[in-house]
């Protein structure tokens, strides 16, 4: 993985040259850890043209498992704590006679950027924009063998608590359960925080967990994520409790159910990202449900949950191969209860066999 993050380095070096950049300053944690291998909390990584350093707070451990960086990454440690580990790569970049420097402007406070001018006067600065994220769209084997495996440890956990007994049990119980289980099976930890609602909670979009109990004839509604080394993965289905469901909770899973899969059809190389969002929602919307949407179908994944590309009625750019993203449409029913079907999917052209899914958990309307 070293090669990797200095070819990636190299390409940024490329942009900051055709720029007209000396370095570039990147404070951003998902950047820094795609640049350089690895984050420590509030490191900054400093890209310049005769060296890479990535600079830590003084008061990271030395046996800190974060300090660990790439090859061709310098470590340098902050003498003091409290310092401002940006702040002070700034001032290396001076002390190197960088007469720019390019900034993660989108990331950056205001406070922050008037330290990094007052430490560095003479120094032009100038944005960076996104051009970190753009190169992180397009996943190599490593970064989507990690996904693979986030993806299979997510499927292990939701499958293993569907096999147990639910009725009783609360919300916030499950979901701490099902955390529990990603880290039993390799995870770092959960990719976000657990959503498991029950009920006329499951007609709430972004419902976190309470102490309601799981009852009989409830829809569970349950989105979670592995992160396996800071590779992070989205699933979500919906299952009902008891013998069988009644004919709307039928209906309104088989209308999920088709929306979804009208989305993941639509994930080719090529294809517009504002057409793979309407693909799902024109479903939703011919139903009678387009008034109270999600304001996107789906989104990236990676590094971080949300990133780019984002699949929304607005969205600009086309889909390129090995991009994994997330189609997640879904309808909620205010104080009923609702349906959310979300996988994790790789972007793949016909020819090798179409869009890949990851999350493989069964899609089927489950009676618990």
């Amino acid at each position: 993985m070293s090669e990797v993050h200095a070819v990636r380095r190299s390409a940024l070096r490329d942009r900051c040259a055709a720029g007209g950049w000396a370095a570039a300053l990147i404070s951003r944690p998902a950047n820094v850890r795609y640049l350089a291998g690895s984050a420590p909390a509030g490191s900054a990584l400093l890209v310049g043209p005769a060296e890479d350093v990535l600079v830590c707070p003084g008061d990271l451990p030395p046996d800190a498992s974060g300090a660990r960086v790439a090859d061709g990454v310098r470590l340098h440690r902050l003498p003091t704590a409290g310092g401002d580990a940006a702040v002070a790569a700034a001032g290396l970049a001076a002390s190197a006679g960088a007469e720019t420097l390019a900034v993660e402007e989108h990331h950056l406070t205001v406070a922050r950027h008037r330290a990094l001018v007052s430490v560095a006067p003479r120094m032009r600065l100038t944005d960076v924009a996104a051009a970190v994220e753009q190169q992180r769209l397009v996943k190599d084997e490593d970064e989507l063998a990690c996904l693979r495996i986030a993806a299979e440890i997510t499927d292990q956990a939701l499958g293993e608590l569907l096999e147990s007994i639910l009725v009783g049990r609360t919300e916030r119980h499950l979901a701490l359960e099902l955390e529990r289980r990603l880290v039993d099976h390799g995870a770092a930890g959960p990719a976000f925080p657990t959503s498991v609602a029950t009920g006329p909670n499951a007609g709430a979009a972004g419902h976190l967990p309470t102490d309601r109990r799981v009852e009989e004839g409830d829809f569970l509604s349950v989105r979670l994520g592995a992160d396996y080394r800071g590779y992070r993965c989205e699933i979500g289905r919906t299952f009902v409790i008891g013998p069988s469901p009644d004919n709307w909770q039928i209906d309104l899973y088989d209308l999920v159910f088709d929306a979804q899969r009208a989305g993941r059809e639509a994930l080719l190389p090529g294809a517009e990202c504002r057409e793979v969002d309407h693909a799902a929602r024109q479903v939703l919307d011919s139903a009678g449900y387009g008034g109270d949407l999600s304001p996107w179908m789906g989104h990236g994944v990676g590094l971080e949950i949300g990133e780019d590309p984002q699949l929304s009625p607005s969205a600009m750019g086309k889909l390129d191969a090995c991009v994994p993203v997330t189609v997640d449409p879904g309808v909620h029913l205010p104080g009923r209860g609702g349906v959310r079907i979300d996988d994790t999917l790789v972007v793949r052209s016909e020819a090798d066999g179409g869009p890949e899914l990851l999350t493989i958990t069964t899609k089927e309307l489950l009676a618990l």
